[in-house]
């Protein structure tokens, strides 16, 4: 794998300066107490000022989000800021979008039929380099939460031990981290395993139908934890299973992501609602970080099929792909923004493929606007890197009820 210097990414490219008047957070020139500016400041430093503009709202931006999937609390922090009112505070009018199985949600911002979206750093990175001009105005995930799963007879512990076995992927260009640690453990993908194409579930895990199958920490780990274990009659167990994590095991990629249309940050009045909306929405993350029980009830009471327990597991668990954010919520990691590239460029699928066929522009990520809105935050009192932070107990029930 090709080593790509940490210092390329160290210091970010910001979006052009502009003044504090000119960041508010209407198009009317009208914004609430959290509205921020990065005046006259790159992307490397700290906003010049933080200070609120004090001027009432009168027209409320309408804003349309996109999500990569349908309402759960993957998303809670958009959810928490458009039910305790940040967006309204910010004079933004959000309309959050669900996802589906054919809804590339950077698509949809490169083609404009939404404002910003949510998506995974490499996907969206792949989209780029294809013509769509989107940048990553806000990292919200910190850390990666694929996983992938065995049953605990099977000893499979580390990438290492995926060797002579049969692994389930998603394909889609969730697969990469698994290449990834194949490639760390000089194991060749069309040799040393058996690669299965797995759908959205655990039913391949759970039949035995194949030896480790892929994983969200949040979502498809804690199926298997609601399910019978056929042998006790009882829910399985954590000790049931063997996990091996991609972040442990130094292939994690970035996810999660608020995207804006790369264009469109040349416009001022556009790059004001892009400050309001990243303020807002990073409000929202740490109102969940604090009110984890309550968000996964807004996430359920905004359409959510999934049940109560499994909800408020998924609150948890995305909590801990955010919290803590040394750097400030939205702010990435420089060695995971290298780690990422890194990746996405120099590992190869079973086709010789990559994510991507070269390092994207710079411009692809600014911390401009997160920073801008930590110190907002910070200046509310609010604490923006989560340090302490603990995540609670969830109790799984079967089926996720």
């Amino acid at each position: 794998m090709r080593i790509t210097a940490r210092s390329r990414w160290a210091t970010v490219i910001g979006v052009t300066a502009v003044s504090v008047l000119a960041l508010t957070a209407c198009s009317s020139g009208s914004s609430s107490s959290e509205s921020t500016a990065a005046a006259s400041a790159p992307a490397s430093e700290a906003p010049a000022s933080a200070a609120p503009v004090a001027s009432e709202c009168t027209t409320p931006t309408p804003v349309k989000l996109q999500l990569q999937w349908f309402a759960q609390a993957q998303f809670a922090g958009y959810y928490a800021a458009k039910d305790k009112g940040y967006y309204k505070d910010q004079c933004l009018d959000v309309t959050i979008v669900e996802g589906g199985v054919d809804i590339v949600p950077q698509t949809q911002l490169a083609q404009g039929n939404v404002d910003y979206a949510i998506s995974w750093v490499p996907k969206a990175l792949a989209s780029r380099e294809q013509g769509a001009m989107i940048t990553d105005v806000a990292q919200v995930y910190q850390r990666s939460g694929t996983l992938q799963v065995s049953w605990a007879d099977s000893n499979i512990k580390t990438g290492a031990d995926f060797k002579g076995k049969k692994i389930g992927n998603w394909g889609f260009g969730n697969e990469f981290e698994i290449f990834a640690a194949l490639t760390k453990n000089n194991l060749d993908p069309a040799k040393d395993v058996t690669l299965v194409q797995q759908q959205f579930d655990m039913k391949g895990l759970l039949s035995r139908q194949i030896d480790a199958a892929e994983a969200m920490t949040y979502n498809e780990y804690a199926q298997l934890l609601e399910a019978k274990n056929s042998k006790t009659g009882k829910l399985n167990q954590p000790s049931d299973f063997n996990v091996v994590s991609y972040e442990a095991e130094g292939v994690g990629m970035l996810q999660d992501a608020i995207w804006a249309n790369g264009e469109k940050l040349s416009d001022a009045a556009y790059q004001a609602q892009t400050q309001a909306f990243v303020t807002a929405s990073l409000q929202g993350w740490i109102y969940c970080r604090d009110n984890a029980e309550d968000c996964a009830k807004i996430v359920t009471a905004n359409g959510s099929k999934l049940g109560a327990s499994h909800q408020l597991w998924m609150m948890n668990e995305v909590n801990k792909l955010i919290w803590p954010s040394p750097m400030g919520i939205g702010v990435a990691d420089p060695m995971a923004l290298t780690q990422t590239i890194t990746i996405a460029t120099g590992t190869k699928n079973l086709d010789g493929a990559t994510v991507l066929t070269k390092e994207p522009d710079p411009t692809w990520y600014t911390d401009t606007y997160a920073k801008a809105a930590n110190a907002a935050l910070s200046a509310m009192g609010l604490n923006t890197t989560g340090d302490g932070f603990a995540p609670i107990t969830v109790t799984l029930m079967e089926g996720g009820n």
